[in-house]
Order: structure tokens, then C-alpha cells, then sequence
């Protein structure tokens, strides 16, 4: 027969296929008409197996009819923390409430994924969803558990586990159950055997807040999947079964009992030998207590960057896909380990010296020790200290010199060095002496420290307080404080503006000014009468000279110039001039980065750039684009370069002036405490009214840094208090535990500077003679603007300036209480030539 005939026959099939089904059918029919007429019971029979098919229906229906969407696992992306890297790439921290990291398919050690199939689903590869065996025995070991209380055994595959986890919940129902088993041929259709086992091996919970066997492993054991022994896999696939039983204290034998089960189900199923079997189950649990958490203590630096990234791509999976507790985010940011922890031991260092010998401050915290749960208490407060050895307590039972102490690990201890205010229920720091504890005292005065990038304003270290376990509020970020006289070097900015030279001659002697038509003129008296140069009044922090210079430049010129480099809005009153509005120590910081940067302002930023889980760029910090940077081949043209960043907020001659000068506050003013490391410093430094603060900010043109110390509650300092003494000693710490880090070249001036020889007592021009290296040397290098520079220095002009100087020593001495300043104005040191006093 011939292919071309073979269609014509096609119609003959078709029509007999047809012939034999209506036939069967007929004959169906009849025997059924024939037995239903002729039987009672099978009428019976028909009925029930009718109804039981439409109830099964019915039932089926509307089982199916909420379930969610198989193909809904296509695109589940697995709630994953955020992991935070620091300035070197190295990981830091991670923001997670979980412990969850996802692996592929291809990750998972062969004999970890054989572990898990001989505990849970043995025929996992063969079966389509559903272990019908498995069921059966489910529903008689149900039915001989019913009304006992016991849960029986589930007899779920790895697939209905990826249903109840992932899709319906773990509620205990039939209903659940049936739902589950109809999900599960659903997601055999729509996902591979290996996706299916992917997704349980990534979502399985496995106790110690462990999602997944990777973050298992690490919580169990601190390892990774790869290097885990053959023992410690069987054990992880013991914890399904009970995820929080196995791994706790008090439950070794049952744990290994579950671990036998585990390894003789692998050798009975050919995954692993005998003798391989004997050699794992000899082998003891090995869990680890605790895990080495991988994270800089850098508290008050990591929870700003929480905030920030709450703040842009909010906090939970409800909040949007790259959420900070289930977007699996990876943050890049500027935090530098080595800084951060010499910023946090220099600023320590300095509170604990400023407390000196004042004694016990008080307790940290206080519970209810007569409540019998008083670990309970401690473990579920957020208190904790990372210094030395110390370690908080609260103190649970005090009887006159006799005292003990317990930690959150419900251990006791005697306790010595009892103050006489302390009581039973005080949180209190202890640290290891003999065989107790002694008390120790945490600072009652606080204060912060920030050191940032000059050119970029990347933060690289920040330090809010003594420990952030104890405190979190952010005293570099949030405490608004009074920044005394570390707002001058705006003021004479300000000045400098407005046709002043660093040689400009400013009255020191007093200042008045109008109080109206009923109080008339007042006048204040400064520190040490006569006419100075500019230079003079920042380097010895003179306040009648500041206020001099802002007055002269105008006060809405001061204000504009503090708000212009990211200070705040302050109210143009001559107290300005002298620190008297609020700001924080960040935005100090970053406008003294504006003095060292020609005049750019860059906000400060702890970010540098945020990806996604699969590595794409959602957000940076640094938003200059670089045309022409990722051409395939090259044009022959220059290189490309990258814009500038920041923003110009000063004029970079002005920006340049003030530095210069504040290298003379280190050298010979009020922050000669810094000159011995021989670095290229410059700064200043503050103390406000009181004193209530204490202040230094200064650095190289590459890098800034600045502190302050105070009560949160501001009050009395002491004073002895002064920037200079309490401040500046933190930074110099911090600079000698980082010295190289620091950079000795010396600063680059700006197109526009030009560098005049100038006598530092008059201010004017010299031909004769070279600057020295001594701090206190006749000639000095001075910056102007061109056409500015002062005129020629005379042997009259000496005379002249050494009768001035005396005349205004007399008139020093003769001044009384009632002309005191008011506002703190630091102290003078020797300058031009005389003793100091006072010191």
C-alpha cells in the first residue's frame, strides 16, 4: 500500500473506534440498568460510591480553590539578611533577626543532601510529590494517637515540606495536610527535583534561629556546609524532625540516637559504607556554645547605617524587596576597622581620665532581684560592655560589706569594692578580681569622637559613647551641644571675606556695643589689651578679637558662612561668634573638612553604595558619572576623569587662610598638646560657658577628626575643663594608635595663595631672615590673597609694638571681676615672648 492511500483509510479507523466505544458503552449501560433493577444492595452501593465521588469532588474543590500558586516558587526570593562590609571589603556585621543564607544547588556537599534524604525522604527522586506508603502509615499512627495529645509522625516528602513552609504554614490539621498533598504534585510539575531540594535545603528551620543548613552549620558547628565532617552532617539532618530539642543542653542522648537513626538509614541505603557508618557514629557531637560572630565592635557606626538604609529601602519584607531584614542587601560602606577601634579605645581612654578619682557614678540599670528571675531579667535586657574583662551584672544580694553578683549566665559570684551606695538590684560592671569581682565604674561624663575623609566626607571611624551596649543614643549624631569657640575659624572665615588679612590688626582690649535708650553702651574687656593680627586672636582663641572681626565683617555674613558649610542656622547676635547655638559634632566635623579641602563641602556619608542580592548597584553615595569609562576600545583621547565632589561652600583662598592659621593653634596656641607628632596638624580647640563642653577638631588636609566630652545633662565640668586638656588629648591618642595612617606632607595651597614672610608679633612683611622650625620663631610663612600682603616690618614698628604690649599689660592688671567675658575663652598661651599665666 502505498503512503499516498494511507490517508483515505483514516475515516474507516475512526469510524470503527467509534463503533466499539458506543457498543461498550450500550453494553455498560444495560448491565448497569440490569443489576441496579435486579439488586437492592447494589443500588445501595451505587448510591454511596456516587455520593462519595461528588463529597471527594466537592472536597477537592474546595481545598484547591484558595491555594496559592505552585509557580508562585519560580520567583520566591528567600528572606535574607543584609550582610555590611567595611572600607577594606572584609564583612563587619550583618542586620538579621535570623540566621538565613541561601545556596545553590551546586553548593550542597553530596553526602549532606544523601543525610537529609535518608532522614526525610528516601524516595524523594522516584516519587511525584506524594509517598503514598508514608501516608498510610500517617493516618493510622494519627488515629492511634487521636485524643492523646501526641502529635503524630507526618510522613510529609521534602516536597509537601516545601508546600507547608514556603506556601501554607505549619498549622496541625487534616485540612492542612490535603492541602499540602495537593500542592505537592503541583510543584512537581512546575519545579525540578534539584530546585525542590534547593529550596528546602535554603528554607528548612532548623533551631538556633537557623534557616537552611549553610546557617546551620555555622550556628551548630561555625563552619561552612563544605567543610562539615560526615557526623556533623547526619546530625544537621536530625533537626527537622525537632528543631529546637536536638541541639540543647540536657538532650545529648537523644541527639545521639536521632544521629544512629541518620547514618544507618545512609548505609542502608547505599550512601555511605559500613565502616563509614562505625567511624561517624563514634564520633561525639562536637557542638559549639558560641559562634564567632563576625562583626567590628562599631555599635554606633553600624546602627547609623541601619537607620539609613531603613530610612531608603525600609525595615521587613512587607516593606519592599530589598528590605533590610529580608532583601539580602550588601552594603559597602566606609568604616575602617583599625580606626574605628583606636577611636573607641582614645575616646574610652579619655573618659575614664576625666572621671579620674570621683568615685562610683551609680548603677547602669536597675531590676527586681526579689522576683527570683533575675537571669531572666538580665539576659532579656540589651545591656553588655566590651571593654577589657569587665562584664555586667546585677547584684543580688548586698548585706553590709558583703555583697555577690550574678551574670545573665545565672551564675554567682562574691563581690568586692562596694561602694556605699550600692544595693541588691543594681546593674552594675564588674571585672575579675582574685576569686570574685570587683566593682568598676562606667564614666558619667560621655562624649563622642568622629574621624572623617577630608576630600570625599566618608565617616571612617565613629564613636557615640563609652559602649553602645550600654547606651545607644548616638552622641555624634545626636546629641545637639554648644561647639564654644570651634565655630571661630568660621567667624574669621567671615572676616577674611570681607578684605580682612590674617595680618589685619584687631583691637583686644574691649568691646562695646548699644543696649538701648535705657541701659545705654556696654562694654566688655578682653584678655590681654592692644591692637594684634588676626592670626593672634584664632591661635589664642581671644573672644573680644572674635566678636571684633564678626561685627566688622557683619554678623549676617557669620551666620551665612556657618549655615553655608553645614553647621546650622544661627541667629546673627555676637554671641554667635562664640558658639552659642547648638550643633552636632558630625556637621562640625565635616565643615572643618570644607576648611581642609579648599573650601568643598562633602556631607558626611557612612555608605559608599548598596547592591542587591544579585550584586546590582541600587544606590551610591558618589553620584558623579564618568563618561566615557567604560568604552570597549580606546579612542586615543585623554583619559576621563571624574567631576569634582561636594559642593564649593567657602572661597578656597579663605578655606586655605584659616588652616594656616589653625596650624598655629597646635603649634603654639591652645592645642600645643598634638605639636609632638610631628605631623602638619592643624585645629582648634573649644570649651563653652561653664565649662559644659569640651571640644577639639582638627586633622591633616587628608583627614579630620573631632571629639567632645560632656554630660548628657549638661552641667559644671570643672574649671580645670578645657578643650585643650580633655579633648585634644583624645585625638592625639587616637593619631598615636593610627600614626600611620596619618600623612606628613604638608598641605597644598590653592591657585590664588600666595606664601609671604611676615613677623608673627606685627603681622608685617619681612625681607630679612627665614621662618624656623621653632614654634615660637619672630618670622613666619603667612597666606593672602594677592595684592593683600601687609607692608614692610620695621625696627620702629618692634619699638612700637613692645610699648603697646606693655601698656596693655597695666591696664590688664587694673580690670576687675565685673568685666569678665561672656563666654568661655580659652586659655592663652605664650605668644609673644611673655610667661604664661594662669597655667
Amino acid at each position: 500500500m502505498s503512503e499516498a492511500s494511507a490517508p483515505s483509510e483514516a475515516p474507516g479507523l475512526w469510524a470503527y473506534l467509534r463503533y466499539r466505544v458506543n457498543r461498550d458503552l450500550r453494553g455498560a449501560g444495560a448491565w448497569f440498568a440490569a443489576r441496579w433493577r435486579a439488586s437492592r444492595l447494589f443500588r445501595l452501593g451505587a448510591i454511596a460510591l456516587g455520593l462519595g465521588l461528588s463529597l471527594w469532588i466537592a472536597l477537592f474543590v474546595w481545598l484547591a480553590s484558595d491555594l496559592p500558586e505552585a509557580e508562585a516558587l519560580l520567583t520566591y526570593e528567600t528572606p535574607l539578611p543584609t550582610v555590611v562590609r567595611g572600607v577594606d571589603g572584609e564583612i563587619v556585621h550583618s542586620y538579621a533577626r535570623e540566621r538565613r543564607v541561601q545556596l545553590q544547588y551546586a553548593d550542597f556537599p553530596p553526602k549532606l543532601i544523601e543525610a537529609f534524604l535518608a532522614a526525610e525522604d528516601k524516595s524523594f527522586f522516584s516519587h511525584g510529590g506524594i509517598d503514598y506508603l508514608g501516608t498510610l502509615n500517617a493516618v493510622f499512627d494519627y488515629a492511634r494517637k487521636l485524643g492523646s495529645g501526641e502529635r503524630a509522625v507526618g510522613g510529609s516528602t521534602i516536597t509537601q515540606q516545601v508546600a507547608k513552609n514556603l506556601l501554607l504554614g505549619d498549622d496541625y490539621s487534616i485540612t492542612r495536610k490535603l492541602k499540602e498533598m495537593i500542592l505537592a504534585g503541583r510543584i512537581e510539575a512546575v519545579l525540578t527535583k534539584q530546585e525542590i531540594l534547593e529550596l528546602y535545603l535554603n528554607e528548612i528551620p532548623l533551631g538556633r534561629r537557623s534557616f537552611g543548613v549553610q546557617a546551620a552549620a555555622r550556628a551548630y558547628f561555625d563552619k561552612d556546609v563544605g567543610d562539615l565532617a560526615l557526623h556533623e552532617m547526619a546530625f544537621l539532618a536530625t533537626l527537622p524532625k525537632a528543631p529546637e530539642r536536638y541541639g540543647r543542653k540536657g538532650q545529648e542522648q537523644a541527639a545521639y540516637a536521632r544521629r544512629a537513626f541518620v547514618l544507618d538509614q545512609m548505609a542502608a541505603n547505599g550512601f555511605i559504607t559500613e565502616a563509614e557508618r562505625r567511624a561517624a557514629a563514634a564520633r561525639p557531637l562536637g557542638l559549639v556554645t558560641q559562634r564567632q560572630e563576625r562583626s567590628v565592635d562599631a555599635g554606633y557606626f553600624l546602627e547609623e547605617v541601619r537607620r539609613e538604609l531603613i530610612e531608603r529601602f525600609g525595615e521587613t519584607a512587607e516593606d519592599g524587596p530589598n528590605s533590610v531584614y529580608a532583601g539580602g542587601l550588601w552594603v559597602r560602606t566606609s568604616l575602617d576597622p583599625e580606626i574605628q577601634r583606636a577611636a573607641r579605645d582614645a575616646l574610652r581612654e579619655g573618659l575614664l581620665r576625666y572621671h579620674g578619682a570621683r568615685g562610683w557614678a551609680g548603677p547602669i540599670a536597675t531590676i527586681d532581684v526579689r522576683r527570683g528571675d533575675w537571669a531572666r531579667q538580665l539576659q532579656s535586657s540589651p545591656l553588655g560592655i566590651s571593654y577589657k574583662d569587665w562584664r555586667v551584672g546585677v547584684v543580688t544580694s548586698r548585706s553590709g560589706p558583703s555583697a555577690r553578683i550574678g551574670f545573665a549566665d545565672g551564675s554567682e559570684a562574691p563581690l568586692t569594692g562596694l561602694p556605699d551606695r550600692l544595693k541588691a538590684g543594681d546593674v552594675i560592671a564588674a571585672s575579675p578580681a582574685g576569686n570574685g569581682w570587683q566593682v568598676r565604674t562606667i564614666p558619667e561624663a560621655q562624649g563622642a569622637l568622629v574621624v572623617e575623609q577630608a576630600q570625599t566626607g566618608r565617616v571612617l571611624a565613629m564613636q557615640g559613647g563609652f559602649d553602645h551596649r550600654l547606651s545607644d543614643f548616638n552622641r555624634a549624631t545626636q546629641a545637639l551641644r554648644q561647639p564654644g569657640s570651634t565655630i571661630k575659624p568660621f567667624v574669621y572665615a567671615a572676616g577674611l571675606d570681607s578684605g580682612m588679612t590674617p595680618s589685619t590688626q584687631i583691637d583686644n582690649s574691649r568691646f562695646c556695643y548699644y543696649q538701648g535708650a535705657g541701659l545705654g553702651e556696654k562694654c566688655i574687656r578682653g584678655g590681654r589689651g592692644g591692637q594684634f593680627p588676626m592670626r593672634y586672636g584664632l591661635e589664642q582663641s581671644q573672644n573680644i578679637m572674635t566678636v571684633q572681626i564678626g561685627m566688622s565683617a557683619g554678623m549676617a555674613n557669620v551666620v551665612k558662612e556657618i549655615e553655608k558649610v553645614g553647621i546650622g542656622k544661627f541667629p546673627p547676635y555676637p554671641s554667635t561668634a562664640l558658639g552659642a547655638g547648638e550643633t552636632t559634632l558630625i556637621k562640625m566635623v565635616s565643615a572643618y573638612g570644607a576648611l581642609a579641602n579648599h573650601g568643598r563641602l562633602n556631607p558626611p556619608t557612612v555608605i559608599d553604595y548598596v547592591q542587591d542580592r544579585r550584586g546590582k548597584v541600587l544606590w551610591r553615595a558618589d553620584t558623579r558619572e564618568c563618561r566615557g569609562c567604560n568604552m570597549a576600545k580606546w579612542d586615543g583621547k585623554p583619559m576621563p576623569r571624574l567631576g569634582m565632589r561636594g559642593v564649593q561652600a567657602m572661597d578656597p583662598r579663605t578655606a586655605f587662610q584659616v588652616m594656616h592659621m589653625l596650624r598655629g593653634a597646635v603649634s603654639r596656641g591652645t592645642a600645643t598638646v598634638l605639636n609632638s607628632l610631628g605631623l602638619p596638624l592643624f585645629g582648634k580647640t573649644g570649651t563653652t560657658t561653664g565649662p559644659k563642653d569640651v571640644w577639639f577638631i582638627g586633622g591633616t588636609q587628608a583627614m579630620i577628626a573631632g571629639a567632645y566630652v560632656g554630660f548628657d545633662r549638661p552641667r559644671n565640668m570643672g574649671g580645670y575643663a578645657y578643650g585643650g586638656t580633655i579633648a585634644a588629648p583624645i585625638v592625639k591618642s587616637l593619631i598615636e594608635k593610627t600614626r600611620s595612617r596619618w600623612s606628613d606632607l604638608p598641605p597644598v595651597a590653592p591657585y590664588g595663595v600666595r606664601m609671604v614672610r611676615v613677623d608673627r608679633r606685627s603681622g608685617k612683611r619681612v625681607f630679612e631672615g627665614w621662618p624656623s622650625d621653632d614654634p615660637k620663631s619672630a618670622i613666619i610663612w603667612e597666606a593672602f590673597k594677592p595684592d593683600t600682603e601687609p607692608e614692610r616690618f620695621t625696627r620702629q614698628d618692634a619699638i612700637a609694638a613692645k610699648r603697646n604690649e606693655i601698656i596693655a599689660l597695666i591696664r590688664a592688671g587694673r580690670r576687675n571681676a565685673e568685666n569678665a567675658v561672656v563666654d568661655a575663652e580659652e586659655e592663652p598661651i605664650d605668644d609673644i615672648g611673655l610667661d604664661p599665666t594662669g597655667l
